[in-house]
């Protein structure tokens, strides 16, 4: 089960996976985690060690980032107006997650 929480004074949520996704494997990974209602995928940035997918979010743009050494899979907002999403999202998350 992958659990998502927001990081005390900082617009970040946090993404824990059970099973935290090879290199190679990320973009497989973040496409079907991305997968769900409200959610649509732009692009897809694949570096040496970080990786990040780009989504928006009613209308709103987020970035899911990947980092392999760390072993971090993070989501951040994308402008003031995103970052007034960023509670929202995490219920939407959680309640897709659940399902």
């Amino acid at each position: 089960m992958t659990n998502i929480i927001q990081l005390d004074d900082e617009n970040t949520l946090q993404v824990i996976p059970s099973l935290f996704p090879d290199s190679d494997d990320f973009q497989l990974w973040g496409s079907i985690f991305l997968a769900i209602d409200k959610l649509k995928t732009i692009e897809f940035n694949e570096g040496a060690d970080r990786h990040q997918w780009r989504f928006t979010y009613l209308q709103q743009s987020f970035s899911l980032n990947f980092e392999y050494y760390s072993e971090s899979i993070w989501i951040t907002p994308e402008g003031a107006a995103a970052t007034q999403l960023l509670p929202s999202l995490l219920e939407h998350f959680c309640l897709n997650l659940q399902q």
